[in-house]
């Protein structure tokens, strides 16, 4: 493996992220269904940078096949698969001419998935799963390595899509920017004329390769069997073939962090993967995390969650007593960062950039408490920047 090739997947990762705010785990998400050659669905209202961040696809990985489509209720085979030859029909013969179409097609990218009626479902099902198109009742074997796939809305009980749902291993709920700062970063336009570096479909099916080659250690398996059978405990049961197609996933997780063995902490991205409905979600989130993380990361995690909710109710009553009530409970968390932080000394690099944050918020809302009132504009009140 060259490091050139390791370099260009690292400038493609951080140059997405700069473009697109608070969508690094699509980002990842994306680059690992590339090198996995799995399927990767998106969903979320509309303008949360779904379409946008598929598009990049074809900009990435230049050399290949793309195709893109806007499904409706309305979309016929012939936009999706191509027309039929007339050429052909006139001997008889029911063919298809795919050129330019999703059955030649390297790279998929297909808006308001769930939006596919009867008419295409088959055909797209078999296609992204089995990689076969049947043209004229015989199987072409398709070149398709990923399908992304994107929604405003997750399917309804009774339409008939939960097939077409299970077919994408890779799983992201979006939703609108957060975070004031980058909010008003994405306003501004800001990372948009970054130049998006790029790699060659040769390069792209080198990293699949080593992907790969990627070794699993016994304690991944092991620790795949335990989240296996609690999620049973909580009647949640993932599909076997979903676990072993899963496996993919780790390796290219593993890769993207410049690894050639997977670790267990590489698990918790299958947070992403292994839910089947919305209210799964956070008890999946929460199983998967327990498993995957060691108990350092989970009380970190915990730490940083707290103090985010420390901070975001602060910004909504931004008065002194609100103000003394959040300080002492930051102190209380800096107090835990400390003392998880002198039982286990070898963790500094993971602790002190919380311990910092933390810290930092606890001098910001400080700030903000003790500076003198503005006697010219009494009701205003002091934009406070969250440090996460």
């Amino acid at each position: 493996m060259t490091n050139t090739n390791f370099a260009k997947l690292e400038e493609i990762k951080n140059a997405l992220n700069a473009k697109f705010f608070e969508r690094e785990k699509e980002v990842e998400g994306i680059l690992v269904a590339l090198l996995s050659r799995q399927h990767m669905l998106m969903i979320g209202p509309a303008g949360t940078a779904k379409s946008a961040l598929s598009v990049e696809l074809a900009k990435i990985v230049q050399g290949t096949e793309y195709f893109q489509w806007l499904l409706t209720r309305f979309s016929t085979p012939e936009e999706v698969f191509g027309p039929l030859s007339l050429k052909d029909l006139e001997q008889g013969v029911y063919k298809r001419n795919t050129a330019t179409k999703m059955p030649e097609a390297n790279l998929v990218f297909l808006d308001e998935i769930f939006k596919a009626n009867s008419a295409i479902l088959n055909s797209l099902l078999t296609l992204i799963n089995e990689r076969l198109f049947y043209n004229n009742g015989s199987p072409v074997q398709v070149p398709l390595m990923s399908v992304i796939g994107a929604s405003n809305e997750f399917p309804e009980e009774g339409e008939g899509l939960e097939a077409l749902f299970d077919r994408f291993l890779l799983r992201f709920e979006l939703d609108y920017i957060a975070d004031e700062t980058n909010f008003v970063s994405m306003m501004k336009g800001s990372g948009q004329n970054l130049v998006m570096s790029s790699m060659t479909m040769d390069e792209l099916v080198q990293l699949q390769f080593f992907t790969d080659m990627v070794a699993i250690p016994d304690e991944v398996y092991e620790t795949l069997s335990k989240i296996r059978m609690a999620l049973r405990d909580e009647g949640i049961r993932p599909s076997d073939r979903r676990f072993k197609q899963s496996l993919s996933v780790l390796q290219a997780k593993a890769l993207i962090n410049q690894r050639q063995v997977v670790k267990v902490d590489d698990i918790v991205i299958l947070e992403n993967a292994l839910w089947e409905t919305v209210d799964q979600k956070d008890t999946v989130s929460l199983i998967v995390r327990s498993h995957a993380q060691d108990v350092v990361t989970r009380a970190i995690d915990s730490i940083q969650n707290e103090a985010n909710e420390v901070f975001n109710s602060m910004l909504k009553d931004n008065s002194t007593d609100a103000g003394m009530e959040a300080t002492q409970k930051l102190k209380s968390l800096v107090s835990d960062l400390n003392k998880l932080k002198k039982h286990n000394q070898s963790r500094d690099m993971d602790i002190d950039p919380i311990l910092n944050k933390v810290k930092s918020m606890q001098q910001e809302i400080l700030d903000s408490i003790l500076e003198p009132m503005d006697f010219d504009t009494p009701n205003e009140k002091k934009a406070v920047e969250m440090p996460f």
